[in-house]
């Protein structure tokens, strides 16, 4: 039994697995922190978001030993059906703080846009790639545009304005990553600009105006739209440089800061964990996105440089929009942290695309040592 482990495990990226679980353990510390104070401690965040760690990791070691090219293979199936799914959620779908984004499934609730990037990632990095030699750049941008557009469109009706973003920003990346002119580059910002404007007044619902307002102009509305941005931004300072400590923060434990095991997980841990706390954190991040580039410019496929680069952008996006609100530098639009905030749609999404990209790595190393024999 521990021969056949070892040769399944064999060439894991070790480092990239550790960073992944010292990442959600911070996130299990802070839900734990936010639970133990109370008159009746019954910790339901932390036992239900163990459960999502446990499939998680599951998922993550089971996506790992599926060929990346798999997904390539089926890469319209994939965005289909998670095009069906997004439209049958704004039907039968379930709202949760005026957003009608969530399947129900034997009791459990789903976003089906936590899927929605992945399979953007896997439509692009595909689309891209097999286009041949001396593919329309153009003719490519457009239709891809067109594609990503309607899931934009549609992830706004629920509304979901963080998710849209992200979506958005996964196709500029990966269209900026392809060998396009400076004239092209022009043309697409001009576009963007054109849609934003759009965007702002026939998609965009009045407080997602307001919140964009507020995160300009803080002090026009600090008791309602810009109230979370104004406590978040108080939590993270009152931290200081070592924290008031686990599970003794003022701003989180007073319930002065909202959303507080999803949105501002990350205003948690720098109120009670402080400087130091929170540029640990800081520090997990980038080098899980280290790791993950480091694996992306190793391999010799194009679809799989394309997909870990798109993996890349879609956790880099999310966690600067995350912190960023957290701190006051970005709006406030609803995004989780990636792997540290309490969500089960979250949290498994981003451990199948980070599984997605450890079986990348391991097709490096076969290829690796395949060159080496024949060498």
């Amino acid at each position: 039994m521990f021969k056949r482990l070892f040769i399944l495990t064999r060439g894991y990226d070790w480092y990239l697995i550790i960073n992944v679980i010292l990442l959600m353990i911070f996130g299990l510390a802070a839900l734990y922190s936010l639970q133990i104070n109370v008159a009746e401690p019954n910790f339901v965040f932390l036992n239900r978001q163990l459960i999502f760690v446990g499939l998680g990791l599951v998922l993550f070691f089971l996506m790992s030993q599926i060929s990346f090219r798999v997904w390539g293979d089926y890469y319209k199936v994939i965005l289909g059906t998670v095009a069906f799914m997004l439209i049958v959620v704004l039907i039968v779908g379930i709202s949760i703080r005026g957003t009608t984004g969530w399947l129900e499934f034997f009791g459990q609730t789903f976003q089906p846009v936590e899927l929605a990037k992945i399979a953007l990632i896997i439509f692009l990095a595909k689309f891209f790639t097999s286009r041949g030699k001396q593919p329309k750049l153009l003719t490519d941008i457009f239709i891809s545009g067109l594609i990503t557009g309607a899931l934009i469109v549609l992830v706004m009706l629920q509304p979901d304005l963080g998710s849209a973003m992200i979506l958005f920003f996964i196709w500029l990346v990966m269209v900026l990553l392809l060998p396009i002119r400076k004239k092209t580059v022009f043309i697409i910002f001009l576009i963007i600009v054109v849609l934003a404007a759009g965007a702002w007044f026939f998609l965009f619902k009045d407080y997602q105006k307001d919140r964009l307002l507020t995160f300009i102009q803080p002090q026009l509305d600090p008791l309602g739209a810009g109230y979370n941005v104004r406590q978040s931004v108080v939590a993270v300072g009152s931290g200081q440089l070592v924290g008031r400590g686990l599970a003794l923060g003022s701003q989180s434990q007073l319930n002065f800061l909202p959303e507080q095991e999803t949105d501002f997980i990350f205003a948690v841990i720098a109120e009670e964990l402080g400087f130091v706390g929170a540029s640990l954190l800081l520090i997990l991040f980038f080098s899980l996105l280290v790791r993950l580039y480091r694996i992306a410019q190793q391999t010799r496929d194009d679809f799989g440089n394309m997909l870990a680069l798109g993996v890349i952008t879609y956790l880099t996006v999310q966690t600067f929009i995350n912190m960023g609100m957290n701190m006051g530098i970005a709006p406030v639009t609803g995004v989780p942290l990636p792997l540290v905030s309490y969500g089960g749609s979250s949290l498994l999404s981003v451990l199948i695309a980070l599984g997605i990209v450890l079986n990348i790595h391991l097709k490096n190393r076969s290829t690796m040592f395949s060159y080496e024999k024949e060498g």
